[in-house]
């Protein structure tokens, strides 16, 4: 059984809350990634950030939330990179876990982007990437 937020939150002061995707399947199968070591990296659009979404800091650790607000694992930010669109490479494309080429993952995030407020090939996303620290559904 996941630890409550509250305590999670003593045991990582600075920590924030993120939720990846932006459906209830979505966000499984992203966490499911991460869990497997397949996922390593995700990017947000900039203007989300501008919004009031905290930016990743590298050396902070974060609680990664279920769809239904659970916490389900700990990340720590090791490498932000902010950039446009089209200058996110194969290499950061492939960290992500989720294609299996440049081409896939252009695709995927042009509809996710397009469904949460709009798509240009020179906006700016912050790219993070991220080490798994503790999976909360796992028995401890």
């Amino acid at each position: 059984m996941p630890a409550p937020i509250e305590a999670l939150k003593d045991r990582y002061p600075t920590a924030v809350t993120v939720k990846f995707g932006d459906s209830a399947a979505l966000s499984a199968a992203l966490v499911s990634g991460i869990r497997s070591g397949k996922k390593a990296a995700t990017c947000g659009a900039l203007r989300d950030f501008e919004a009031g979404e905290p930016l990743p800091l590298v050396g902070r650790r974060d609680i990664v939330l279920a769809w239904d607000g659970s916490p389900e694992l700990v990340i720590e930010t090791n490498e932000v990179v902010q950039c446009s669109f089209e200058e996110v490479t194969e290499a950061m494309a492939l960290a992500e876990g989720e294609n299996d080429d440049l081409e896939g993952w252009r695709s995927d995030h042009r509809d996710f982007f397009q469904r949460n407020g709009g798509f240009s090939p020179q906006m700016q996303v912050v790219w993070e990437r991220f080490t798994l620290i503790e999976d909360l559904a796992s028995p401890t």
